[in-house]
């Protein structure tokens, strides 16, 4: 089957009048197929699908097809418009199952250009048979995996393994173009749970095995499983739609598997399942239009592998996101008989391929500690050894594909062997793509805890080969720029390693606590750690089984991972240049970075390493953040540590993302310049700079060879070929674009999809070397992370390119909460660091990177106290004389020794710690001094002071306020003064109550009561930085203390310089410089490894102290000097911001931002209610230090920080978004570039939350001063600068008019409902206002309709400021709050030309058709036609027309022969069929929204609507010029209007189920205005596609009742009814709009029949109002009205009707001629719309779709005509009357008494669906020769749609049922032979289907009868032929084979000789027939069957049995018997009387 999609096409030429009406039609060998027609549209949508069947062909790689488009002309030839030929190699070659051709362009006949495109889709399903070329090139050779089994063998079905497309993900993985196809199409759906569906249909299985089986299939999804209703026999037909609903993370879902399930539901066993099939969410997801239309799946049983398929079963699977319409389905009408084979989902080649992956687990290495020391310790008391490194019992558990294994538990061990090979049994190419490792810890008594989970993505370690030959990823012009490298043997299976994986996941220190962030260790989110590494290796053997699931790895192959265990040293280098942005100080601040293990502070299993910086406390920056001042010395890292050398594989990674950064750039620019809308020279000059740079990188930087590598894997081999050939067809792709392309915007899409596949190939899977962590602790808590992948900063020396991106780069970082739930709504830090990481034989190569100089210096912290005055070190307790800066650790200076290779330079000094003594008002232009003044009494006393009378705010001792000195520098305000403005009582003072063993109050109140016992109040002083005198040189800071002390009031962290009487503790800091034996330069610091020495009294005393508790309190502290820092000037231009989140609840904001540089931020002013802000303000930074050499700085500037805030008068400011701005660098003033505005987006937890329009420069500054600056910008205010002339945005003064038209349904305000509002337009700082509407109510319209505003508004389309709506209500006391706003954002669409005189702004049709005078309109009827028309009725109904227009010929009858009218099915709603505008030509309709919802939701709510229209057009900036005419004129009256409206609702597609049986009882609740009708009494039982056909007739007001809403709701007896989903209808749209659809026009003018004209005024009066509404004269007839003069235009009746049927309804000639015209003006015809059902349960979700109409009549008009009748078809009455004659054949099933064979054979018939009316003939006794004689007749009643060729049966599905269900059932018999015993069950002996709509020709004699008879009709799958239905042949007869199963195979189990009749109820009046022999025994008399005389039942027949059973067979026995029972009478009589004779004798001898 060839599947072409015709989507759409772009920029068709205009014709001479008008635009074309264009129809496309597609070519394949000879074979051509239509869409429908368009009507006038340049851009038109088809969307349809267009298929050709192959005939059971494949397809060869010369088929193309030819795709032409024409302009459609009802008379007469189409026109040419364009054409295009699609070459279908791709598909041929089995690579790819669909081609998207997107932007294709089309040719003139010539084959030139005509500048319009044309999107397809071509799919392709191989017929099964067709032989994929199994010598295939593509299929390429399997390589040797490691275990080196089986390296030369290929793999036999490559071709079709491709044919697979998309599916065969894991395996031969997806292509990388479908991959990018895939991650596109997944991009779409924002990664956040949300509501999804998974809509199932079961259509029907077929060939199902066993015998007499009841069929039953069950569906899992995500968790929930359903299931069908139990059918019977082997091919059921089940037709229904199983719903999934879920609300989950898109990407959770997309892994989750749909399994299929067929269970005979007869079968209590275990062996009930007959077949499953499985395939992920995400397959069907990544299908076209996410869905998999009516596709068999091969069943197959789950356990034994080897065996064939177990049955079909036809499925339609959709994945339904939000905002997704889910394709319609076609039933086509072969469907029944189409060909499997062709129709699989999987080709059947491909699906049965076992494979094992064989995961080797070699070893994993440090695990972290998983488990309590508790026990350890008690070891340890029993004098045990400690061993804390070993707590854990790792095991690793592998999954795939729903099976999972597990190694051995190796207990005791962080780094343990376990060196076990994991075979997995899977199916390939497998339908799931991910194995997951995880590693566990073993617990014996509580669950196992995950390590860290990882994932071995099949799609990156195996390629199908497809890549390169199909590489475009749906991108234009496929035919143009593709390139094929001649080589294409890139395919492999899955292959992976040796290589270590590493696990990441929660921090590793380990707590008995329960672990917060556990989550991250099973691999959900991003994990903030590193915890260990595993070793394994993957590879995969198709066919074939290991013998074992879990087994040991030989020694050879142990041996063989030893070399890729080879480390190598590495050296890892991160210097910190600020650390801005801090939002909460807090504690001292430092810095930890680590690799892997190394450089971890808080694990103790590590190695001490200079891993972290020193503590600093943040300062703060003056305006909003604080930072750490570091100045000019910075802190620097060194992390030593030891991994495999990958580099050949990171060094391919760099050297493509070198290339894609680059080409990335150059995509920006050119996205810009196409956004700025710049000239054409321009663009091409930026689009060819973009493609030479990229050709040239291609061909210069190519990756690294890998001959000589040392730990080459079989996957880096193929990755590498891959890429290459990969690199080279995009290369190739490239050049060609160069030379060829004509249309450069068209190429945008493909240059970003090369950029996406060189990203793709850039993903390393096998990368060992872990990420580099950056940790921000706070005091010895880990506040927040950053993960650093770490080829990212390596350093290589293969080439410049080859380099990580950030290599001895400096870096903006903005760490991260771990497992933030508000997705970086608070940044933690913003952090500037250059990292270089190396090998450490290249260490040198170091210094070339490294800026300053580095030093290295011990340190330690000399202690004192101060008792009774005096300092010493008496009162130190716990404290040490000398120690570390913690001051818990003992150290001494004689201790001390230099790590190896390094020696002391200097001796011990002192060094006051700069960055830690800094003072609260660091950064402070103005400062408050606080000080708390505290007082305590006991319950009821008095107030005395406290003990500690002064403290701070935190209960801290403080100063006396009198003791407080003004520091130098600053000045005084005003004197100490309580502060009363908080929460206290009118002396300032507030109370709380000291709980112990607090000694200060938790909670403070302002009311005294008499418990409370402390109270304090707040006194302040505040204090301004003075002016410097003129000519005054900065005096340094005063360097505090001349020792070098620092002081503090309690042995805390808060020093300061300057003793204070409360003091009580001080410090100063002693270090010694240490230098490196051999000078390195920067590259010695390297050296530095492990601690300095360790104070030697703690080994004397013998304790066993773990020294590596201490990690870095004894580490070296490297520090980088910069000698110069340089000044730096910058501005940043804040312009404006657009589509801001709405803060405050009258749905607005008051935005500023915080615009932070470095360690430097400033603030915007603050606007007032506005979502839309210009600030229009200049933000000027002057003398800002930054260290470092300019170049680099103009290489990485620093980031301009914006974070946007909602202003709240009450209560703290909320956060609306951040965004980055990266500065324009002039190293030299005098540079005449300036900075651009563009717009960078606003991101708020990870989404876009607007836009901002900034730009920024960075100036260095030259020493001469300010002169070379550029000049100030003007002022606004004080301290307020504008944004500067050129680089404002140029303005034009322009019109903007606003047609105020009304407001509808606007909710109430704080709780009063809006009466009189009035609209407020804003726009470009212009304001106008409308009319106050009196009373909503009564009138929703505004009393005058149009607003003007001249306003200056940029030229730059970009830069446009939104219009912003507001609705304002006038309440009583002059209150007007805002209650809705809307804003507008671009004003592009309403741009017009005010001279071109449009009727746009004139009336609506009907509107004017009301300004005209009343004519009284009569419509007459004739009545000669009544009976005529009864008679149509019989075959002609409403329904023939619906089904004649949606393409069923089958159902719609002679409808179409006789030339009535078709009308036009929408699949979509009026509203949103692209040529009808959205109705909203007259007005539009805006939402009006209101702020923060009250449940925190971040959908603002939606609360009224506005309808209205805008005119924009430029004016002359000279006054002397005469303004444009207006554009809103003769406006219609905006009163209102009373109209009739007909409601017709055909039916409903795919209802969501309501009810526990997976339907519903749907009926429809229409509700407008106040009015609702509630058909309940109507409801539908059991169905979710109700055909409803019912009309509705309401009347109402518009527009106070313009929206009409139409329901479906299930009908529940008990409970309350549910609402399925609703659809909301603009009734005032359809009423103004100027495209008619307030009622469809039909395609003819009938006065009579199903099709009567149903408009109040006849095609005349409609073309003559359409012709006032444009301006145009009156239409003039002429010849009694054949012809017609309309807008310049000749029209006659011959030019419409020529080739139609003329039929005897239509009416006079000159209306019809008027409708033909009408029709031509892209009016609205008659129609049916889809309209999709929503509901507030799932507000995205469709809840199914509607089919119908409305029409809408005024009637100040007249009364319409007639409504259409809509009524469902009625089903009719059959009887299939089966006459069973006779038997032969049948299985002999018994043995008798006497030993023959024989049966007692019966034979019993049903329909399936009518069970219960099962029917059995008398039992032919002991049949001995199978033979059966019956005439017994059966008759089934059904009731049958024959436009539908189905079978409705009504019953109740369980006894308990309320209703009846309905089900639509294909016709078929089914008849059973069986074997009738008294005393056990019958046996079954065969049974026959027979399906009555395509019935299989009967033998004529028994002889000519077998089962071959019975396949060839399933062999025949061509259309069904009218002369096989029953229902045409009425009556046949004829011998048919019983089949019965036997070890799998279908044998012979009997023939039956049947008639078979079908008799309507009518017939069997007339010919009646009894069941059975009964009365009426006629139509054919059946007489009792001759059966032979030996046929009888034993027990009822005793002398029968005697004649025939026992006689005939055992006479001789018998007579033999006989006479020896007289012989044995005989001799006992003789012995009787022997005795008495004897005895006689004796005695009387003689007588």
């Amino acid at each position: 089957m060839l599947r072409v999609v015709v989507e759409s096409a772009k920029g068709l030429p205009k014709k001479k009048i008008g635009n074309p009406d264009p129809i496309t039609s597609v070519t394949f060998k000879d074979e051509k197929k239509k869409t429908k027609s368009i009507d006038s549209e340049l851009n038109p949508v088809w969307n349809e699908v267009l298929e050709f069947d192959l005939k059971g062909t494949a397809l060869d790689s010369s088929s193309y097809i030819d795709v032409i488009v024409k302009d459609y002309e009802t008379l007469g030839k189409n026109k040419f418009l364009g054409s295009t030929k699609i070459l279908l190699q791709d598909l041929a070659s089995g690579q790819v199952r669909s081609l998207p051709s997107k932007n294709v362009p089309l040719v003139n006949e010539s084959g030139q250009n005509i500048g319009a495109t044309i999107n397809l889709v071509i799919g392709y399903d191989a017929p099964a048979n067709a032989a994929t070329n199994l010598n295939d090139p593509q299929a390429g050779d399997v390589v040797d995996d490691g275990g080196g089994e089986g390296g030369d063998e290929t793999l036999p079905d490559g071709g079709q393994s491709g044919s697979m497309g998309v599916s065969s993900s894991s395996g031969q993985t997806v292509n990388l173009r479908q991959k990018l196809a895939r991650a596109q199409n997944r991009h779409r759906l924002i990664n956040k749970p949300q509501d999804l569906q998974i809509r199932v249909r079961i259509i029907e299985a077929r060939r199902l095995s066993g015998n007499n089986i009841k069929p039953v299939v069950k569906v899992h999804v995500a968790g929930q499983t359903h299931r069908t209703r139990i059918k019977t026999g082997n091919n059921p037909f089940f037709d229904e739609m199983l719903f999934y609903n879920v609300h989950m993370l898109p990407s959770d879902l997309f892994d989750q598997n749909i399994s299929f399930r067929v269970y005979n539901s007869y079968s209590l066993r275990a062996d009930s399942l007959m077949g499953e099939f499985k395939l992920d969410v995400g397959y069907v997801y990544d299908e076209p239009a996410h869905c998999i239309l009516r596709k068999w799946l091969l069943l197959n049983d789950p356990d034994d592998e080897s065996s064939g398929a177990k049955g079909y079963l036809k499925v339609s699977l959709f994945v339904v996101g939000t905002g997704d319409e889910p394709p319609v389905e076609k039933r086509d009408s072969n469907d029944d008989q189409d060909d499997i084979e062709s129709n699989l989902l999987l080709p059947a080649g491909v699906t049965l391929r076992w494979a094992t992956l064989s995961l080797k687990v070699f070893r994993a290495e440090d695990i972290p500690q998983m488990d309590d020391a508790f026990i350890q310790t008690m070891k340890e008391i029993f004098g045990g050894e400690e061993n804390k490194k070993n707590l854990v019992d790792p095991f690793l558990e592998a999954r795939f594909a729903g099976r999972k294994l597990c190694t051995q538990i190796i207990e005791k061990n962080a780094n343990p062997e376990w060196n076990q090979v994991l075979n997995l049994q899977v199916k390939f190419p497998s339908m799931c793509e991910r194995v997951k490792l995880t590693v566990f810890d073993w617990d014996r008594l509580t669950g196992n805890d995950a390590i860290g989970t990882t994932y071995l993505n099949l799609a990156k370690i195996a390629s199908s080969g497809g890549e390169i030959e199909e590489e475009h990823a749906g991108n234009p012009e496929i035919p143009s720029y593709e390139a094929n490298s001649g080589e294409s043997e890139v395919g492999f299976l899955p292959v992976f390693g040796p290589c270590y994986v590493n696990l990441y996941g929660s921090p590793r220190e380990f707590s008995g606590l329960p672990d917060p962030y556990e989550d991250l260790n099973y691999g959900k989110g991003e994990g903030v750690a590193y915890r260990g590494r595993i070793l394994v290796e993957l590879s995969t053997k198709l066919e074939g089984k290991a013998d074992k699931t879990v087994d040991s790895i030989p020694n050879d192959d142990i041996l063989v991972v030893q070399k890729y265990q080879r480390r190598r040293k590495y050296c890892l280098c991160a210097s910190f240049h600020s650390a801005s942005m801090i939002q909460e100080p807090g504690e001292p601040i430092q810095f930890e970075v680590s690799i892997g293990n190394y450089g971890n502070k808080l694990d103790t299993t590590c190695k001490p390493l200079a891993s972290t910086t020193q503590y600093s406390c943040a300062v703060f920056d003056g305006n909003h953040y604080y930072y750490l001042p570091w100045a000019d010395t910075k802190p620097v890292v060194v992390v030593t540590s030891y991994w495999e050398d990958i580099s050949h594989r990171l060094d391919s990674v760099n050297i493509i993302l070198y290339i894609t950064h680059r080409m990335q750039f150059n995509l920006e620019a050119f996205k810009t310049a196409m956004l700025a809308k710049v000239s054409d020279n321009q663009l091409v000059e930026v689009w060819l700079k973009l493609l030479n740079q990229f050709i040239e990188d291609l061909e210069s930087f190519s990756t690294p060879e890998l001959e000589g590598r040392s730990n080459l894997t079989t996957l880096d081999i193929q990755i590498k070929k891959l890429r290459d050939s990969t690199l080279t067809s995009i290369k190739d792709g490239a050049r060609r674009m160069r030379e060829e392309a004509t249309e450069i915007r068209d190429t945008l899409s493909d240059l970003e999809a090369w950029a996406d596949k060189l990203k793709q190939l850039a993903e390393e899977p096998q990368n060992s070397m872990p990420d580099v962590i950056i940790w921000m602790l706070r005091g010895e808590k880990r506040v927040a992370y950053s993960r650093i992948p770490a080829h990212q900063v390596l350093f290589s020396t293969y080439s410049e390119q080859a380099c990580g991106q950030h290599c001895g780069k400096t870096q903006t970082i903005f760490l991260q909460y771990p497992m933030d739930k508000t997705k970086g709504l608070k940044v933690p830090v913003q952090i500037r660091v250059n990292m270089w990481l190396g090998l450490s034989a290249h260490e040198k190569k170091f210094n070339s990177y490294s800026e300053g100089t580095f030093s290295v210096f011990a340190e330690l912290y000399e202690n004192h106290a101060k008792v009774f005055g005096k300092w010493g070190t008496t009162g130190l307790v716990g404290r040490h004389k000398f120690s570390d800066v913690t001051g818990k650790l003992k150290l001494k200076q004689e201790y001390f020794m230099p790590p190896r290779g390094w020696e002391w330079e200097s001796d011990w000094f002192i060094d006051p710690e700069k960055a830690l003594l800094t003072e609260a008002d660091a950064g402070h232009t103005e400062f408050m001094d606080e000080v708390f003044q505290n007082e305590t009494r006991f319950p009821g006393g008095e107030w005395k002071a406290a003990s500690e009378q002064f403290t701070d705010v935190n209960g801290e001792k403080s100063r006396n306020p009198a003791e407080f000195d003004c520091p130098p520098g600053w000045v005084w305000e005003d004197e100490w003064t309580v502060d009363d403005n908080r929460a206290v009582d009118d002396q300032g003072w507030e109370y709380g109550v000291t709980i112990p063993p607090a000694d200060k109050p938790r909670s403070w109140v302002p009311a005294e009561k008499v418990y409370h016992v402390h109270r304090r109040r707040r006194l302040v002083r505040p204090r301004r930085r003075a002016a410097l005198p003129a000519g005054a040189a900065v005096e340094r800071r005063d360097q505090g203390d001349p020792e070098g002390w620092e002081f503090s009031s309690l042995i805390g962290w808060k020093f300061h310089r300057k003793e204070r009487s409360s003091d009580t503790f001080r410090r100063r800091r002693w270090r010694r410089k240490m230098a490196p034996e051999d000078r390195l330069g920067a590259a010695a610091i390297f050296k530095l490894e492990g601690a300095l020495g360790v104070d030697t009294e703690e080994k004397e005393k013998g304790s066993k102290a773990d020294a590596t508790k201490l990690f870095g309190a004894n580490t070296p502290t490297v520090s980088c000097f910069f000698d110069r820092s340089y000044v730096y000037h910058l501005r940043v231009y804040v312009y404006q911001a657009r589509n801001l989140t709405s803060m405050d609840k009258d749905s607005f904001s008051d935005p500023y931002a915080h615009v932070s540089f470095l360690h430097i931020s400033k603030t915007t002013e603050k606007l007032r209610s506005t979502l839309n802000p210009t600030w229009d303000q200049t933000l000027i930074f002057s003398d800002i230090e930054i260290c470092g050499d300019p170049q680099n700085i103009e290489h990485c500037p620093p980031d301009v920080v914006l974070e946007f805030y909602d202003n709240d008068q009450v209560g703290k400011d909320e956060l609306l978004g951040r965004s980055v701005c990266i500065p324009m660098v002039k190293l030299n003033p005098g540079m005449d570039q300036t900075p651009k505005l563009l717009w960078h987006p606003i991101i708020q937890k990870g989404q876009k939350a607007g836009e901002a329009l900034m730009a920024a420069e960075l100036i260095l500054k030259d020493k001469s001063g300010e002169s070379d600056l550029p000049l100030v910008p003007p002022k606004r205010a004080e301290n307020l600068y504008m944004v500067p002339q050129g680089i404002r945005p140029v303005v034009q003064l322009t019109a903007v008019e606003i047609l105020v038209w009304g407001l509808r349904n606007m909710k109430s305000y704080q709780l009063a409902s809006v009466s009189s509002p009035s609209l407020v337009v804003e726009c470009g700082g212009q304001r106008v206002e409308s009319a106050v509407i009196k009373n909503m109510k009564k009138s929703p319209n505004f009393p005058s309709s149009v607003l003007f505003i001249k306003v200056l508004l940029p030229k730059n389309e970009m830069y446009t400021p939104p219009v912003v709506l507001k609705v304002i209500d006038h309440r009583p006391f002059g209150r007007k709050p805002v209650v809705g706003q809307c804003t507008i954002s671009s004003l592009e669409k309403f741009r017009c030309d005010p001279y071109v005189i449009t009727a746009e702004g004139a009336m609506s049709s009907k509107m004017a058709l009301m300004a005209s005078p009343l004519k009284h309109v009569s419509i007459t009827m004739e009545e000669t036609r009544q009976l005529l028309e009864a008679q149509e009725k019989e075959t002609v109904d409403w329904w023939s027309k619906f089904y004649a227009s949606t393409g069923d010929r089958e159902k719609c009858g002679p409808y179409l022969k006789k030339g009535y009218d078709t009308l036009q099915v929408y699949d979509r709603e009026l509203e949103n069929v692209p040529e009808f505008k959205g109705l909203t030509d007259f007005c539009s309709t805006f939402k009006l929204q209101r702020g923060k919802n009250e449940n925190g939701d971040d959908d603002p709510t939606v609360v009224g609507e506005f309808k209205g229209s805008f005119k924009v057009y430029p004016l002359s900036d000279d006054p002397g010029v005469a303004p444009p005419p207006r554009q809103f004129r003769e406006l219609p009256d905006s009163g209102s209007q009373e109209c009739l409206v007909r409601i017709y609702v055909v039916q409903a597609i795919d209802l969501q189920p309501k009810d526990n049986n997976g339907k519903c009882d749907p009926y429809i609740k229409i509700s407008l205005g106040r009015k609702t009708i509630d058909d309940r009494d109507y409801y539908l039982p059991n169905t979710i596609t109700p055909v409803f056909g019912r009309m509705f007739e309401m009347t109402c007001f518009l527009p106070q009742d313009k929206d009409l809403k139409i329901s479906v709701y299930d009908y529940d007896l008990l409970s309350r009814d549910e609402k399925v989903g609703e659809t909301v209808i603009d009734l005032e749209n359809r009423f103004l709009s100027r495209y008619n659809s307030y009622c469809g026009l039909p395609q003819t003018y009938c006065i009579s029949s199903i099709n009567q004209w149903r408009d109040q005024l006849k095609p005349s009066q409609i073309l003559e109002n359409l012709a006032r509404l444009k301006g145009l004269s009156k239409p003039r007839t002429e010849d009694n009205g054949t012809s017609l003069t309309f807008n310049g235009k000749d029209y006659t009746l011959a030019q419409f009707e020529n080739n139609k049927e003329i039929h005897q309804h239509l009416g006079p000639p000159r209306e019809r001629l008027c409708l033909h015209v009408l029709r031509a003006q892209g009016l609205v015809p008659e129609h049916v719309e889809t309209r999709t059902l929503f509901s507030s349960f799932q507000p995205n979700l469709s809840q199914g779709r509607l089919q119908m109409w409305v029409d809408v009549f005024p009637k100040s008009i007249g009364y319409p005509g007639p409504p259409f009748d809509i009524t469902p078809r009625k089903p009719k009455r059959y009887f299939l009357r089966a006459v069973i004659w006779n038997t032969t054949d049948v299985t002999l099933d018994e043995t008798s008494i006497t030993g023959e064979n024989m049966s007692d054979i019966y034979v019993k018939g049903w329909m399936p669906g009518m069970e219960e009316d099962k029917q059995k003939t008398d039992v032919h006794y002991r049949s001995l020769d199978g033979d059966g004689n019956f005439n017994w007749r059966f008759i089934f009643g059904f009731d049958y749609l024959s436009a539908e060729q189905l079978c409705l049966v009504s019953k109740k599905e369980n006894f308990w049922s309320l209703d009846k269900t309905e089900f639509r059932i294909p016709p078929k018999l089914i008849v059973q032979v069986w074997d009738n015993d008294k005393f056990s069950l019958d046996d079954y002996l065969g049974t026959l289907e027979l399906d009555l709509r395509n019935l299989v020709a009967p033998a004529k004699t028994p002889e000519k009868c077998s089962l071959e008879m019975m396949d060839v009709l399933e062999m025949e799958a061509q259309k069904t032929d009218l002369a096989k239905s029953l229902f045409a042949q009425q009556s046949v007869r004829g011998w048919w084979p019983c089949s019965i199963e036997q070890d799998g195979k279908k044998v012979l189990g009997g023939k039956v000789e049947m008639t078979l009749e079908i008799v309507s109820e009518a017939d069997s009046d007339e010919k009646p027939a009894g069941k059975g022999r009964d009365e009426p025994n006629m139509n054919p008399k059946l007489d009792y069957p001759k059966r032979p005389e030996t046929s009888f039942f034993w027990f009822t027949n005793p002398c029968k049995t005697m004649k025939f059973i026992v006689w005939r067979r055992f006479r001789c026995l018998f007579i033999g018997l006989i006479l020896l029972t007289i012989v044995f009478l005989f001799l006992a009589i003789l012995l009787y009387s022997l005795p008495n004779y004897i005895s006689m004798k004796i005695v009387k001898p003689l007588s």
